[in-house]
């Protein structure tokens, strides 16, 4: 099955990296890219109903033609690209999208400004994470790279990992990916024997492909270790899963954030 990428583009400056960054990748397992874009129309509530048609296809071409000029002044010359333009709701989309014939990838983009509020309060980033069961690599302004040698993997035991999905995600980097780092944090009152025994066998389970290894961390401390850890790499990606702890609680996502993502500059995959 094709792999192809679905970059969401919001036609700002940011863009530009976003797609570069997905089209470097996209070079390196030969992967279809499509940018999809979300027009947003403001209409007066009385416009009557044929206007509302005619000045939605005008504002949808017109977005159109922005992603094209966009495209082009990021990757010129490259022919290769989809694009698809709607005013309809993002998720409803997406999910549409996501019936074809692919093996898909999300990217979507970080912005440097208000990074917690546009991308996990109330914004359309945050809508497409919690509607769709798929992949999502969330993209920081400036990531150091596109192609990961290490990868640090949040996993706990009471939110066992989504191996279809990981092992999903390691088939579109397979290429770069040389050590696999699992990780916990814990808080007082948990079991620290339990999420090592969790941790020991994720690790022996990939240890016969990569160089796989866990590490184990109490919070506060553990935060700043984790962080000077994962911040002298350049070549990392970290790996959160939908509904984990440190993907819902709002300490850990804070750090998660602002401490790793954003400063660091370093791509957040997301698994189902």
């Amino acid at each position: 099955m094709k792999n192809r990428f679905i970059i969401l583009v919001d036609l700002s400056s940011d863009s530009e990296h976003l797609i570069q960054f997905a089209y470097n990748w996209s070079k390196d397992i030969g992967a279809n890219m499509l940018l999809v874009h979300n027009t947003v129309i403001m209409l007066p509530a009385l416009t009557p109903y044929e206007s509302k048609i005619k000045l939605t296809k005008i504002a949808n071409q017109e977005a159109l033609d922005k992603l094209r000029r966009l495209a082009e002044t990021v990757l010129p010359g490259v022919m290769s690209l989809g694009f698809f333009v709607s005013e309809k709701h993002l998720v409803t989309q997406l999910r549409t999208l996501l019936r074809g014939p692919f093996n898909n990838l999300i990217f979507l983009g970080l912005s440097k400004k208000g990074l917690l509020e546009q991308i996990f309060i109330g914004s359309e980033a945050v809508k497409v994470i919690d509607g769709i069961d798929n992949l999502i690599v969330a993209v920081p302004l400036n990531p150091e790279c596109c192609s990961p040698e290490t990868i640090h993997i949040a996993a706990q035991k009471n939110n066992p990992l989504n191996i279809i999905a990981f092992n999903k995600f390691l088939n579109f980097r397979k290429v770069s990916i040389k050590d696999i780092v699992f990780f916990s944090v814990l808080e007082p009152g948990d079991d620290w024997d339990d999420a090592e025994k969790y941790l020991k066998d994720l690790t022996a389970l990939y240890s016969d492909r990569y160089g796989a290894a866990y590490e184990m961390y109490k919070t506060q401390i553990g935060f700043q270790d984790l962080k000077r850890i994962i911040l002298n790499k350049k070549d990392e990606f970290i790996v959160v899963q939908r509904g984990s702890r440190l993907f819902l609680d709002q300490i850990f996502r804070k750090f998660l954030i602002n401490e790793l993502v954003y400063e660091g500059n370093i791509p957040l995959v997301i698994l189902p």
